[in-house]
């Protein structure tokens, strides 16, 4: 089992992008170790009374150069509001990383779909393909453009499709009613995921029926991140898995969806 730490971050930019989300940049103290696109980090809670156990966040992006991580914030509780409006200077204690990292695929034919704050894992994504010689193309769904978020950082890495729930931008609908979707033979071979896990089911469904690898990364609440606590339990075809330990990312065929 890959190595666990327990570290103090600097916060040394807090990015506020809309009305419920920001982007926290923390800085290692030393060197960052070895992380990969798919795995969180449980993160403790200081100044926020009501709350006791630590959040799971993805690992939004990592610059090892510098010796920084994102981490994206939607403000949901108490306990996300503490942490996006977190200032420079201040520390942030997290454990890390933790779960399972999404596969390398054998195609350079990929699609990553993100709803909501389910878009944080695929930065990390798309900058992981793009170093390994894949071109990735992005699908976010939003409510609206007011809940998009850094859109120019994915660019960066892939072409980047949208739909909105309003229609303010991109696509009007939801991710499945995109042009890119709506072939019985779309033109990739990989899809990977993350965000409610309603739009996880059709995509699995939507791939299942095309042969297509999909790969999800489970939402599911965790308050340890170890698999000690068991509230973070998923059925899958092998029976019950922690989705800390076993997942969060998961082959979606695995999942008794």
């Amino acid at each position: 089992m890959p190595k666990k730490y327990i570290t103090d971050f600097v916060i040394i930019e807090n990015k506020r992008h809309t009305h419920e989300f920001a982007i926290l940049v923390l800085q290692h103290p030393g060197m960052l170790p070895p992380m990969f696109p798919g795995q969180f980090a449980e993160v403790r809670v200081d100044g926020s009374p009501q709350t006791y156990l630590r959040r799971p966040l993805s690992i939004h992006d990592v610059d090892y150069k510098n010796n920084t991580i994102k981490l994206l914030i939607q403000e949901a509780g108490a306990g996300t509001r503490r942490l996006a409006s977190m200032k420079p200077g201040e520390k942030l204690n997290l454990v890390y990383p933790l779960g399972t990292r999404y596969s390398l695929p054998d195609s350079k034919r990929v699609l990553l779909v993100g709803g909501g704050c389910g878009v944080a894992p695929l930065l990390f994504l798309g900058r992981y393909l793009k170093e390994n010689g894949i071109n990735p193309r992005f699908l976010i769904g939003a409510r609206s453009r007011n809940d998009l978020v850094e859109l120019n950082a994915y660019r960066e890495f892939g072409e980047v499709y949208i739909t909105t729930e309003d229609g303010s931008m991109g696509t009007r609908g939801f991710v499945i009613h995109h042009p890119v979707m709506k072939t019985f033979e779309p033109d990739f071979d990989w899809l990977y995921t993350c965000g409610p896990q309603p739009m996880m089911k059709v995509l699995a469904k939507y791939s299942r029926e095309r042969n297509i690898n999909c790969e999800v990364s489970l939402e599911n609440k965790m308050a340890c991140g170890i698999g000690a606590c068991l509230c973070c339990v998923t059925p899958t075809i092998e029976g019950n898995k922690c989705t800390c330990t076993e997942g969060p990312v998961f082959n979606a065929n695995y999942l008794k969806w």
